[in-house]
């Protein structure tokens, strides 16, 4: 438990610093809200708050309903999850860092008293001032960069580009709602194809796919939305259906930058 690591948020860019951080020998726990909204939700350990258990390629996650639970676990040597979205957690078991990679674009709470080593994920965090290191999350050149002072780059709202897509490839919600998956991840699908339905006061309004591609990402179905919520994730790489297994290239590179700046940070106050 000395080199404990709590990392706050289960999604699938926050998964693959997870996967990455476990590999390297730390012990992990993840902390999640009551109702995660994850779009590649099957590589990302979030789910586990829904079924119990969630494998990410060859890591599983168990979601723990105690913190004396997620403790059991941890002295086991698995990676659980618990349902903390304030953090409670973490004053009680003193972990050697606190990675937010909650990626909401804004800072929520995490802060550099909260451990000898804090790193956050994207923009909305100051380096050095509200957190030890900020890694880079915008693609491109700096993608998994260390920043020790400032911070990443603003967010655009515009994915980046794949098979030469970009904002085509992510969906939103045309209306608030209850979301009803028509399709299932990994489905093929062809442009103006309905893939969901959000279930209205007043009627069903249908979710259509923006381009053909692999479905790669889509809420469960029955999640609360509101207007614009981004709900689906197309690929438009229709031979890519591992892709909707394995963490992403986006992902690895992220926890690449997380690991460096853990590493570095723990050598440097010889922790």
């Amino acid at each position: 438990m000395k080199d404990l690591i709590v990392v706050r948020g289960g999604g699938d860019l926050a998964t693959g610093t997870i996967y990455k951080l476990r590999k390297c020998g730390f012990p992990v726990l993840i902390l999640e809200t009551a109702a995660p909204s994850a779009i590649r939700r099957n590589v990302a350990f979030s789910e586990a708050v829904y079924q119990g258990s969630q494998q990410v390629e060859d890591m599983t996650c168990r979601r723990a309903d105690s913190l004396a639970e997620a403790v059991c676990l941890l002295e086991a040597g698995e990676l659980p999850l618990l349902v903390d979205e304030p953090g409670q957690a973490i004053a009680a078991l003193h972990p050697m860092a606190v990675v937010d990679a909650i990626l909401a674009k804004r800072n929520l709470g995490t802060h550099r008293e909260m451990a000898p080593i804090t790193v956050a994920l994207g923009p909305g965090f100051a380096a050095g001032v509200d957190v030890d290191a900020v890694v880079e999350t915008q693609r491109g050149h700096n993608l998994g960069r260390v920043l020790w002072q400032g911070a990443a780059a603003p967010n655009t709202g515009v994915p980046g580009i794949i098979a030469g897509y970009g904002k085509e490839r992510v969906i939103h919600s045309p209306a608030a709602g209850i979301l009803r998956n028509v399709c299932h991840i990994t489905d093929t699908v062809r442009k103006g194809q309905v893939i969901a339905e959000v279930e209205t006061e007043t009627g069903s309004v249908p979710v259509e796919a923006t381009l053909d591609g692999l479905l790669r990402g889509l809420i469960r179905d029955g999640y609360p939305v509101t207007k614009g919520f981004k709900i689906a994730d197309i690929d438009p790489r229709m031979g890519e259906y591992q892709n909707c297994f394995t963490i992403s290239d986006k992902a690895r590179c992220i926890a690449g930058g997380v690991v460096e700046a853990v590493l570095h940070l723990k050598g440097e106050r010889g922790l």
